[in-house]
């Protein structure tokens, strides 16, 4: 062989070799990552691959009144699954699972046939009909216990408690806002299987227990809620109303002892629609339908307040200086606005009257000039002030904002409407709130529910603090505010709010649904007591009752009916 070719062989073999040796040290290098480097990550992957994780849910925190009466517990339900790989009679399995859980045979055998780490047929079983279950002992079938979220009183305070979806998330209400403090956190039951995902009963199985979730104290009283709700029942009849909605706080610190909204739902069966709605022919309308059955208008909703915002035009032109309770005015019926004649409830006229009087009275004109006094720069401030340009803050969700006109466009008849509670609206929480803020000697309280978060073995967790902005009000104007109302009760317009043997001040109120002329009406009324140091506010709304409509007539007997059954039971329970 020439010379030159055995070179050229010779080069061959050495660039062959190197490529080889090139070749072996790249898959060295591959073999050193994936048994060194990445061998944590195999490692985890094919314990993965053999094994199988069934989630154990916690037991939700309990929601709990401020009497100890529980309004939100747990029931102990089942999650029946199966493993495709580890069933052995297919047959029996969808015969056994479609009779004892109502489902048809094609629908179980779907998910037996299906080949899955884990297909679940079925969730919130209760638990007798788990435990048959699990005495068939069948092969790849998985009973696993569970909680099912359960209301004891069913419709009380729904809109207010709120409800959990399928997975036990808070949905609407107090659920969802204390969403992180009762859920608590997940376990887990780790099998191993075989190759063939058979599992291999030596290996046991590993369990991660689930967390509680904690529980939740409010400062709701089922008995108050529970009257309230009888009296705004009573009204809804009685009154052909659309609905009607009762508030109970406490305005020297916010906490809120009641909320009624009826037609209230049953929160066991939330997604139920009340007796008599027609069926929904899409789904769209009935989300619709839904949304609107779960609203609370105590929040929710904003409403034209009428005269008990005359409340806060006195508190603001008291505190202005713009009127005094010595002043005096001349009420002929109405009073003139530029070219426009508002009108006074009393189409005669109250003639010549004081502050207090007037106040009494409920008298427009009266309301009108103070608001005029004021002037808009300064009303302005003091809505700011007040906080009603704001939202009150309340612990649940969906709180409406204040429709107010914008400062720039508030002309001399929106100034003189606004004055006594027209043209504007706002929410039912935000009205007790900032006259609560106004009666209570000048601070603004935060409206809430909760008060302590407490674990499963009774340790208080945290106990929930509210912001309180104080000097809303001078102590002064506050004082002369709770005592012009306390003669709203005893001599005037409130005077079907008046409970014998206390001191109650308040306000009545009749406004009109827009558009003006449509004939409907929300009849009011807000009341608190004592008069001389507060420690209970209701206000009582009554939206589009039939016949009488004005607020001292039908919604002030309704706060004077709760007052004789919870003064008493107020001052018992405190001491």
């Amino acid at each position: 062989m020439p010379l030159k070719q055995k070179t050229y062989i010779r080069k061959k073999i050495v660039v062959a070799f190197f490529l080889c040796s090139i070749v072996f040290l790249l898959l060295g290098l591959r073999l050193v990552y994936l048994m060194v480097i990445r061998s944590e990550y195999y490692t985890e992957a094919a314990k993965d691959l053999h094994e199988r994780e069934r989630k154990i849910k916690a037991a939700r925190g309990r929601i709990i009144d401020s009497t100890g009466a529980v309004l939100a517990d747990n029931r102990t339900v089942c999650t029946i699954s199966v493993i495709h790989n580890q069933i052995t009679d297919p047959e029996e399995v969808v015969s056994v699972l479609s009779k004892e859980l109502g489902l048809s045979e094609e629908y179980v055998a779907g998910r037996v046939e299906k080949y899955s780490a884990i297909e679940r047929i079925k969730s919130n079983v209760d638990k007798a009909t788990g435990d048959k279950i699990r005495e068939y002992d069948l092969d790849g079938v998985k009973v696993d216990e569970d909680y099912k979220r359960y209301y004891p009183y069913e419709t009380l305070a729904s809109k207010v408690l709120g409800f959990t979806g399928g997975d036990n998330q808070g949905i609407i209400g107090l659920e969802v806002i204390y969403e992180e403090y009762l859920k608590g956190k997940e376990g887990t039951i780790l099998t191993v299987t075989d190759a063939k995902g058979v599992e291999i009963a030596e290996a046991g199985e590993e369990r991660i227990d689930p967390v509680n979730g904690n529980d939740l104290y409010v400062s709701l009283d089922i008995n108050i809620q529970s009257y309230a709700t009888q009296l705004a029942m009573q009204a809804m009849e009685t009154k052909q109303a659309d609905s009607v909605s009762i508030l109970v706080m406490n305005p020297q610190n916010g906490e809120i002892l009641a909320m009624v909204n009826v037609p209230e739902f049953n929160l066991n069966e939330p997604y139920t629609l009340p007796e008599g709605t027609p069926e929904p022919e899409t789904q769209e309308e009935k989300q619709n339908l839904l949304n609107q059955m779960w609203r609370n208008g105590c929040i929710n909703d904003t409403y034209e307040p009428g005269s008990t915002f005359k409340i806060i035009t006195a508190a603001a032109g008291l505190e202005s200086g713009a009127v005094t309770v010595n002043d005096r005015f001349s009420c002929p019926g109405y009073v003139m606005v530029e070219d426009r004649r508002i009108r006074c409830h009393k189409v005669s006229g109250h003639g010549a009257e004081d502050f207090v009087q007037g106040t009494m009275n409920s008298c427009n004109p009266v309301f009108v000039t103070v608001g005029m006094r004021i002037g808009v720069d300064r009303y302005y401030d003091y809505f700011r002030k007040f906080g009603l340009l704001s939202k009150t803050g309340v612990d649940l969700p969906g709180e409406a904002g204040t429709i107010m006109h914008k400062k720039e466009n508030i002309g001399a008849v929106e100034l003189a409407t606004i004055s006594f509670g027209q043209s504007f609206q706002i929410t039912p929480i935000q009205l007790a709130t900032t006259v609560s803020s106004i009666i209570n000697g000048g601070n603004r309280v935060t409206p809430h529910f909760g008060v302590k978060v407490v674990d499963s073995e009774g340790n208080v967790k945290e106990t929930l603090q509210y912001p309180v902005q104080k000097n809303i009000v001078s102590a002064e104007t506050s004082e002369t505010m709770r005592y012009i109302l306390e003669q709203v009760v005893e001599n005037g317009s409130g005077k079907n709010g008046y409970v014998e043997g206390y001191r109650i001040g308040g306000k009545t109120a009749t406004s009109q649904t827009l558009p003006r002329g449509s004939g409907r009406y929300i009849s009011s009324f807000l009341g608190f007591a004592p008069a001389n140091d507060p420690q209970v506010l209701a206000v009582a709304i009554i939206n589009n009752p039939q016949g009488v409509y004005y607020g001292g007539q039908i919604a002030a007997p309704v706060v004077r009916q709760l007052f004789e059954n919870i003064l008493p039971y107020q001052r018992e329970k405190n001491f």
